[in-house]
């Protein structure tokens, strides 16, 4: 190696993190970044795992702009959820030519057993991903808040069932700051029987005087 290659070879390279030029996210729909070098890249990493071999020029553009179209489809909103896109296309392109390579008609048994196993931890691959996906966009756990409870006299409230971590549901009575205690509501008076229908309060434990248990005495019995 000469000198002038060594000193070439050397030299530092500059690379600038927050280029403003770089970071004008034209093409965030892609890459899910606002880098576009970023989405460049990650568009040309999804495009190179293409099996194309057997097309055409015609149907080589035609795979190229379906897997751009796919991921601007998935839609990424930041860098991660860009790399799972790009893995999703790729898991699912090199699944489905295992898959066609099975079905060949001159396929001897080991090879088409070999491709369905390898396409079968594509697909699951594919599957992880995805689910990957969706919890990283909150869609994998489903979460209800209760913010108040009503319950009326002689009501029952269920909140929810909770889960423990030992396993199982168990039904739980959930305390809530905002629910009032629930007390046996008071009984109605009971209507007397005049016409007037006056009210006849209810037995109650206070303490109340005895009637006076000398009463009129008839003259048949003052005279015996």
């Amino acid at each position: 190696m000469t000198k002038s290659k060594a000193k070439k070879a050397n030299v530092p390279t500059t690379v600038v993190a927050n280029d403003p030029e770089d970071r004008k996210g034209a093409l965030k729909m892609i890459g899910g970044s606002q880098s576009d070098h970023w989405n460049n890249t990650l568009a040309n990493q999804a495009v190179q795992a293409l099996w194309v071999k057997n097309s055409d020029t015609q149907e080589r553009d035609r795979q190229l702009s379906a897997t751009v179209a796919g991921l601007a489809g998935i839609g990424p909103k930041d860098e991660l959820e860009g790399m799972m896109a790009a893995q999703l296309i790729a898991a699912h392109n090199a699944a489905m030519e295992c898959y066609r390579r099975a079905m060949i008609g001159e396929q001897t048994f080991e090879g088409r057993r070999e491709n369905l196993n390898q396409a079968n931890k594509l697909s699951r691959t594919w599957a992880t991903l995805l689910d990957a996906l969706n919890k990283h966009r909150g869609k994998g756990q489903q979460k209800v808040t209760v913010e108040h409870v009503h319950v009326h006299a002689g009501g029952q409230a269920v909140v929810g069932t909770v889960e423990r971590p030992g396993g199982g549901d168990q039904t739980k009575m959930e305390e809530q700051p905002h629910a009032k205690q629930i007390a046996h509501a008071p009984e109605p008076t009971l209507w007397g029987a005049d016409a007037e229908r006056d009210a006849v309060p209810i037995a109650r434990d206070d303490e109340r005087s005895l009637p006076d248990a000398r009463g009129k005495v008839s003259r048949r019995a003052d005279r015996e």
